[in-house]
């Protein structure tokens, strides 16, 4: 991982002070059982310690205290394309500016981090918009989730740069992909995303056949690694498939067809390589998007209106109908599912890294990615760890995000309740509203909702005798004055459910 790693950059300053979360059940991404009655000390944007609720209380720390709620690291979500939904004006209505594009996209990073994911690898997006987003969040604009991007996806000249006009680099010959790779860096490029098989999304593309060749797929590997970053491949034909594991690729996107091959499974497995599954993708082109598992049990996909999820859910206000995939396209996807499943089972036999990546939209909704790694034959701790300490390996952060561990950056996540046996808990908005759902990035500025009860708002450490907030549900606590103080106290508050993020550091604490 390079020593300047952009996504990192980005993020805004740590916010001075000391927080002691106790008396909740902590799940701290490693598989480790979970803790009763624990504690958490996070100083500065760090997590300092972790202990018990019998421990004393650290001196100047603010107290948090969780009653009993489930404290575990942000979400990562590991394959995002983080691209933007746009409404669509009833006729006659006035046309959309192109500029309105980055305040769509800024809405779903919020709600992104309202969900609990506090991390997104962004694997091919269209332009430059994501870059525009993660320097907006840099500098205040809004609140969102920590980005990393590919820039543009390395590809062969193939049908796909067509389809996907503005998501590819087409590159060919060992030279021009060096190029290629260069320019993403360039960009500002978290990691490299190259395809190394066609894509089951485009008709035109057969994913079978490897789509660059091995010394193309060598020359783009030595020259990221050279400089220190990761690869990602989309991986779905073994031929393609089996090259990107040969060769030392970082992340097997998709990998459906693994099963097939147990030894590339072994050879994954020993030599640290991750493998995302992306299961909903193949639920998504297939028409399956409310299914969990094999049996389509409808699921309260947590959508509220003018959201944008009409991919998978019916429609949102001034949003067109979901229209089908071509039909050869659904078949496949139908048959991708069931290789996808066989493969989750078998990495998981094989001892292979699995990590967590939604692959579909909304972007915010990697719970039910979560939900459906669980359906497929994961257990919860694992679909969980997935989609922490597993996703942060594939990101390169496994030192930095993913674990409640000391000196792991403060990327947290309290829900009310237990998403080890209710992982709806995890994505419903309506569970969210009732469950009280609290996102803290202390690197971002600490921060906890408004204590309902004498209508003060959130409050940080200061160098002061230690001082006491309850988080509240939030049926208790839905009125604008509320909101309003909170809003003064550097805290948004997300008036369907609890999900805080604080303003930078530089913001006023609150005396």
């Amino acid at each position: 991982m390079p020593a300047r790693l952009p996504a990192l950059l980005a993020d805004p300053p740590a916010a001075a002070g000391r927080l002691w979360l106790t008396g909740g059940r902590l799940f701290d991404g490693t598989g480790a059982p979970v803790r009763e009655s624990a504690a958490v000390l996070v100083a500065d944007g760090r997590i300092e310690s972790v202990g018990s609720a019998s421990d004393g209380v650290p001196d100047g720390a603010t107290v948090v205290e969780l009653g009993g709620r489930t404290l575990l690291p942000g979400l990562i979500d590991a394959h995002a394309h983080v691209k933007v939904d746009r409404p669509v004006p009833d006729p006659g209505a006035e046309p959309l500016w192109p500029g309105a594009d980055g305040h769509f996209l800024a809405a779903d990073l919020r709600e992104t981090l309202r969900r609990g994911v506090t991390t997104v690898r962004d694997v091919g997006s269209y332009g430059d918009l994501v870059f525009e987003a993660r320097q907006g969040m840099r500098y205040g604009a809004f609140r969102g989730p920590r980005l990393l991007s590919c820039g543009r996806i390395v590809s062969a000249t193939a049908p796909g740069g067509r389809f996907f006009d503005g998501m590819y680099r087409e590159a060919d010959g060992a030279d021009e992909i060096r190029r290629a790779t260069r320019e993403q860096l360039r960009r500002g490029a978290d990691f490299i995303k190259v395809m190394t098989t066609g894509a089951r999304s485009v008709e035109l593309e057969d994913p079978d056949p490897a789509q660059l060749t091995r010394g193309e797929i060598s020359t783009l590997v030595e020259e990221a690694h050279r400089q220190g970053y990761r690869v990602a491949a989309h991986a779905e034909g073994i031929d393609g498939t089996a090259i990107a594991i040969e060769e030392g690729i970082d992340t097997i996107e998709h990998g459906m067809y693994l099963n097939q091959r147990p030894d590339l499974l072994e050879r994954m497995a020993a030599g640290n390589q991750v493998l995302v599954p992306t299961l909903s993708c193949f639920y998504g082109v297939a028409g399956l998007g409310h299914a969990v598992g094999a049996d389509d049990r409808p699921i309260d996909t947590g959508a509220a209106v003018g959201t944008g999820e009409w991919h998978a859910s019916g429609c949102g206000a001034g949003q067109p109908p979901a229209r089908s995939w071509s039909p050869l396209l659904v078949e496949l996807a139908h048959h991708n599912l069931e290789q996808a499943d066989l493969t989750l089972k078998a990495a998981r036999a094989a001892g292979v890294r699995i990590a967590a990546g939604h692959d579909w939209h909304p972007v915010w909704n990697l719970a039910l990615e979560i939900r459906r790694m669980i359906a497929h034959g994961l257990s919860a701790v694992q679909a969980m760890v997935a989609a922490t300490a597993g996703s942060a390996y594939a990101l390169g952060l496994q030192a930095t995000v993913g674990t409640v561990t000391p000196g792991m950056l403060a990327d947290l996540l309290v829900v009310d309740g237990d998403p080890l046996t209710q992982p709806e808990l995890l994505g419903s908005r309506a569970r969210r509203s009732s469950a009280g759902s609290l996102s803290v990035q202390p690197n971002r500025g600490a921060a906890v909702p408004t204590d309902p009860d004498h209508g003060r708002p959130g409050l940080r450490a200061r160098s002061r005798p230690t001082r006491t907030v309850r988080i509240p549900r939030p049926a208790c606590c839905r009125g604008p004055r509320c909101d309003r103080t909170a809003e003064r106290a550097g805290s948004r508050v997300d008036r369907t459910g609890w999900s805080v993020r604080s303003r930078s550091a530089s913001s006023r604490a609150v005396r």
